[in-house]
């Protein structure tokens, strides 16, 4: 192997990531994508803009500074975009990006199978009785 060809496939395993080594980028772009809040709001997006209190009513149970927190995450991954409208009074509509959009159709079906599973993921919860 030449050492132009083994540079490149160096730079090509640093290009792919690696979730599991603890500096790698991708586990914090995991950890919004898939945390509680980060999921259910990448879901309630996934149906069209919202506004914040509108995404504050569908994301039911989440506080407003979890949600800002949340929304400023994903749209620094390049998920979400924010509009601000230059309106009397103010008011700011979020979206998925096109990106937003790639990840959520992968993260929907997930939720769905979820959802599917949860009668099995109790049983499965449930202490075994003693024999």
């Amino acid at each position: 192997m030449t050492i132009k060809t083994a540079a490149q496939v160096l730079f090509d395993q640093w290009q792919a990531g690696n979730v599991l080594a603890p500096d790698c980028p991708s586990r914090a772009i995991l950890q919004h994508l898939t945390s509680r809040w980060g999921a259910l709001v990448m879901v309630a997006l996934a149906m069209g803009p919202h506004r914040f209190s509108g995404l504050r009513r569908q994301v039911r149970g989440i506080s407003e500074r979890m949600l800002a927190q949340t929304l400023q995450e994903l749209e620094a991954d390049g998920f979400v975009l924010r509009t601000a409208h230059a309106v009397v009074p103010p008011h700011v509509d979020y979206e998925l990006t096109d990106l937003g959009h790639e990840a959520a159709n992968h993260l929907v079906p997930m939720i769905r199978w979820i959802e599917g599973a949860v009668p099995r993921i109790m049983a499965a919860r449930m202490p075994k009785a003693a024999e």
